[in-house]
């Protein structure tokens, strides 16, 4: 089953992560999880850069440390970067020392960041405990599932257009598995949600 929309109940459950920020003014956030992606990094940027819009690229260190070039293209046009861990590491299947350590190896590529994002969004009470302790950790409160094999434009259209409202962070991918249907349909998603007077802020 795709949860989309993060209940209420789970997010209370770990009030010291950011899954999103309310706010009056219709302010929503985007996330690109997984970059830098040669090529395709670029394009994202160009959209944004077309439509006025910042984001929040969530970097894996390792492509970052191949790709400086992406990075100061991300933050030359307004947006921030935040750390991934260096090597896209699932936090479930890692002791807490080598998580950490991943963790700081990827500070070691982008130090000018305090935003940790969770590859699969997957983390141990106790490591999130050690993390918080460096950084702002961000979830989201809307997935598109862009990721996932053979979803449909209907669906991918419908899961960010029901679901965001004032506040949501909403998480996108960096990625070759997501490169092909956002190519697709990114703009028009984008473009709907200006319609409806949403602003586009960084976290």
């Amino acid at each position: 089953m795709q949860i989309v929309k993060i209940p209420k109940f789970v997010q209370s459950l770990f009030p010291s992560l950011v899954w999103k920020k309310e706010n009056s003014e219709k302010e929503i956030y985007l996330t690109f999880d997984d970059s830098p992606t040669p090529e395709f990094t670029y394009w994202i940027l160009n959209l944004l850069s077309s439509l006025n819009i910042k984001a929040t690229f969530f970097c894996v260190g390792e492509s970052a440390e191949k790709h400086p070039k992406i990075i100061d293209a991300i933050l030359n046009n307004g947006n921030q970067i935040g750390n991934h861990t260096y090597s896209h590491k699932n936090g479930f299947l890692s002791s807490n020392k080598m998580y950490l350590q991943d963790i700081d190896r990827c500070k070691n590529i982008l130090p000018n960041t305090n935003l940790f994002l969770p590859p699969f969004g997957k983390m141990y009470a106790w490591q999130i405990r050690n993390i918080k302790e460096k950084y702002k950790i961000i979830m989201w409160d809307v997935l598109s599932y862009d990721f996932t094999e053979n979803i449909s434009e209907k669906q991918l259209k419908k899961n960010i257009l029901k679901n965001t409202e004032s506040g949501s962070i909403i998480v996108f991918h960096d990625n070759k598995k997501s490169e092909k249907i956002l190519q697709k349909n990114l703009e028009e998603i984008l473009k709907t949600l200006l319609k409806r007077g949403f602003k586009f802020g960084t976290i």
